[in-house]
C-alpha cells in the first residue's frame, strides 16, 4: 500500500471516532441523531487537529460479536461514516467489532471510505467472544467481487485476544501479508490503551519487509517518538481523550498537542529500505 496516496503523508496519524452504543447494542440510547452528532464533533475535533485519517468505529457496542453483526448496525454506520466522509477533507477507514470485515469493505466501498481496519485477517485467535477465525479469504474475494479499492489494515495477533498455539510474531506478521494480503499490518499492545514494545515494532517491521506497519494503541505524547522510530504510522485513541478518558470526548487541544509531538519525530527517523512492491493500486 503507497501510504502517500491514501494519506498524502509517508507517516499518517490515524485518529478514531468511538461510535456510540448502535441500535441492538445493551447499550443503545434510542437515538441515532445523537450518536451522529457526537461522531461529527469528534472527527471535526481530529480534523482541526491535524491529523492525517480517521478511523470509525462501534467501539461501545460492547459486548461483541465476534463476526456478522445485526443489520442494523450495518445501517446505522452507513449513515454516519457517510456523513463523515463529507464532512471532513481527510482519509476515512471503517472499523466493525468484532470481526465483521466483510460489512467494513460493504459500508466502505458504499460511501467511498479509503480503509478499513480488520482485528483477525489470518490466524485463529481466542477471544471474549469465543474463537475468531481469520476471514481473508472471504474478504479478499469480496473485495475482488465489488471491484473496490479500498485498503485493508490487519491487526497482527489483536489485543484482548491470544493466538491458539504459541505466539510467533515473524509468522504472524509474514502469513497476514503473503497469505493475507495485508495491504498494511498494525501492531497493538495486550489491550485497549496499551502499547506495543518497540522491540516487538522492530521485528514486525522486519518481517514486513516493506509493507507498512501500524502502532494500533496505546500510543501518547510520551512514548510516541521512540515507538515511531520502527513503525510507519500510528492509530490514536485514548490518549486525544479529555483526561485520558476512554469515555470522553476527542480533546482537540490534545489532538493538537500529540499530533505535533508526532510529527516531530519523524524528523528524526532512520530510513526504512522498501524492498515489497504494492499489492494494491489506489
Amino acid at each position: 500500500m503507497d501510504l502517500y496516496q491514501i494519506f498524502k503523508t509517508s507517516n499518517p496519524i490515524i485518529g478514531v471516532v468511538h461510535l456510540l452504543p448502535l441500535p441492538t447494542s445493551p447499550g443503545w440510547g434510542g437515538s441515532l441523531k445523537a450518536v451522529t452528532e457526537r461522531a461529527e464533533q469528534e472527527a471535526t475535533a481530529l480534523a482541526a487537529g491535524g491529523v492525517d485519517g480517521i478511523v470509525i468505529e462501534n467501539f461501545f457496542d460492547v459486548p461483541f460479536v465476534k463476526d456478522e453483526v445485526d443489520p442494523a448496525v450495518v445501517s446505522a454506520m452507513t449513515l454516519i461514516v457517510d456523513r463523515i466522509v463529507n464532512l471532513v477533507m481527510l482519509p476515512v477507514g471503517i472499523n466493525v467489532l468484532r470481526n465483521d470485515a466483510k460489512s467494513a469493505m460493504a459500508i466502505a466501498t458504499c460511501v467511498k471510505a479509503k480503509f478499513i481496519r480488520v482485528n483477525v485477517l489470518t490466524g485463529v485467535m481466542a477471544t471474549d467472544q469465543g474463537l475468531i477465525e481469520g476471514c481473508a479469504r472471504q474478504l479478499l474475494r469480496y473485495r475482488r467481487e465489488l471491484d473496490s479499492n479500498v485498503a485493508i489494515l490487519a491487526d497482527v495477533l489483536v489485543k484482548h485476544a491470544r493466538p491458539l498455539g504459541t505466539p510467533n510474531l515473524i509468522a504472524a506478521v509474514s502469513d497476514t501479508i503473503e497469505r493475507g494480503l495485508a495491504d498494511a499490518v498494525i501492531l497493538s499492545g495486550w489491550a485497549t490503551g496499551s502499547p506495543p514494545t518497540l522491540e516487538d515494532l522492530e521485528i514486525a517491521r522486519a518481517a514486513a519487509k516493506g509493507t507498512p506497519v501500524f502502532i494500533g494503541s496505546g500510543a501518547n505524547t510520551e512514548n510516541v517518538s521512540k515507538l515511531m522510530q520502527a513503525a510507519d504510522g500510528v492509530i490514536v485513541a485514548s490518549s486525544l481523550k479529555r483526561r485520558g478518558n476512554i469515555k470522553e470526548t476527542i480533546d482537540p487541544i490534545r489532538v493538537s498537542h500529540f499530533v505535533e509531538v508526532a510529527r516531530q519525530s519523524f524528523t528524526t527517523k532512520s530510513p526504512k529500505p522498501r524492498s515489497v512492491s504494492s499489492k494494491l493500486k489506489l
